[in-house]
């Protein structure tokens, strides 16, 4: 013979009914030590109004070297899309020494926390222009970049696929913008066989001649510095992202914080910024400036997790 005791049955309904909403509503990823937050509860806040909102509201704007790739490896450090150039395929060893050269000269600038924005465009320009002239020199060929990015060892971070196949599912479009080599990028995607029709790229792209030989970059110049510009003159005009006012934006810059700024009537932005190099320095101005950071994580567990929540169906929760 079984009792019902009914006042214990309903409380003990309660009190699961609790804990189930609880365990729904919690994104567990997020207690990592190596995730910072400055205003957890307005983080927790933005991630439950994208859900409500739904996958047709969000789109994601992301960085592509050092956010989508990974910054090293076995400690040693992951090649950039343009460092993936500095290969004997493409380039003479004079040409690569140069190139190691300005990136030991300019990088240290661009990271400085102790310089402005203002002080680092003029520098960050001379740079990229140095690095494009030197590789127009060298007469590329179109036909061996595939090869070359192959040798690499250029890496997307660990849980990529499933980053990119979950947007691709729910058709929420991706923007990379990348102050990076767009061609040696698309192919970098391609080879992870994850360049699904719901990415879109903006870049600095090489311009070819009739014979596949690099004889120019085309378009504006795009530095870590001046990604707002790109964002307010490409990807405002880009119709996929028309009506999706809710962005989750993925960089590893500060300068990265700007590629939102295209976005039309924006409700609610979530930045993730991943902390790669110089973690002491920077982990300040980084916790005031994302609403997200990441300690030296080579994954993309903690947007995976954030995806996983704001795609899942309301009915579950």
């Amino acid at each position: 013979m079984v009792y019902h005791i009914p006042w214990i049955y309903t409380q003990v309904r309660s009190i699961l009914a609790v804990w189930q909403h609880l365990s729904r509503t919690e994104i567990s990823e997020l207690t990592k030590s190596s995730v910072l937050m400055r205003e957890r509860g307005k983080v927790k806040e933005t991630i439950q109004a994208m859900q409500r909102a739904g996958v047709g509201r969000l789109h994601v704007i992301s960085d592509f070297d050092m956010t989508l790739t990974r910054f090293a490896y076995n400690g040693k450090r992951v090649p950039t899309t343009h460092n993936i150039l500095d290969n004997r395929l493409l380039v003479d060893e004079e040409c690569a020494r140069s190139m190691r050269e300005l990136l030991n000269t300019y990088y240290p600038i661009e990271i400085d926390a102790s310089l402005t924005t203002e002080e680092k465009l003029p520098l960050m320009v001379e740079w990229w222009t140095k690095v494009h002239q030197l590789l127009i020199q060298q007469g590329i060929r179109k036909d061996m970049l595939a090869q070359a990015v192959k040798e690499s060892g250029s890496m997307l971070r660990d849980g990529h696929k499933v980053f990119f196949d979950c947007l691709a599912e729910h058709q929420i479009p991706l923007l990379i913008f990348s102050a990076g080599v767009g061609d040696v990028l698309e192919e970098l995607i391609r080879q992870n066989r994850v360049f699904h029709p719901n990415v879109h790229i903006i870049s600095n792209y090489m311009d070819f001649d009739l014979d596949g030989v690099l004889r120019a970059f085309r378009g504006q110049l795009i530095h870590t510095f001046n990604k707002r510009e790109g964002a307010l003159t490409h990807a405002a005009h880009l119709k996929e992202l028309q009506g999706r006012s809710n962005v989750l934006l993925l960089g590893d810059s500060l300068g990265d914080l700007t590629m939102a700024d295209g976005v039309s009537e924006p409700q609610n932005i979530l930045t993730i910024g991943f902390l790669n190099d110089q973690v002491e320095e920077r982990k300040e101005s980084y916790i005031n400036s994302f609403d997200i950071v990441l300690v030296k994580d080579e994954t993309m567990d903690i947007p995976n997790a954030i995806l996983r929540f704001i795609t899942s169906s309301r009915d579950d929760k």
